[in-house]
């Protein structure tokens, strides 16, 4: 996939990937769900908080750690595939 603002990306077959958190992951260097495999979602959050120079809001984490599991899993359990479900 290419970087790039107006570039579509296979992102946002994520659940709770919209356009600003693929936007997000795109700034970010992940190009496409592949890139996320092996990804630590605490790591791309705290990232992500340091490119944008804010604390962002926790959700945002729980979208990373759903991102990553659906990009490592073959058969993603559908109860999985809800933002919510990956609170602490």
């Amino acid at each position: 996939m290419t970087k790039g603002n107006d570039k579509k990306t296979d992102l946002r077959t994520i659940p709770g990937v919209g356009k600003a958190t693929e936007q997000d992951l795109l700034a970010l260097g992940y190009t496409c769900v592949e890139d996320l495999r092996g990804e630590d979602a605490e790591e791309i959050y705290t990232r992500d908080c340091i490119l944008q120079n804010e604390k962002i809001d926790r959700c945002q984490l729980y979208v990373y750690r759903l991102a990553v599991y659906y990009a490592e899993t073959e058969n993603p359990d559908p109860d999985k595939l809800q933002w919510w479900k990956w609170k602490d």
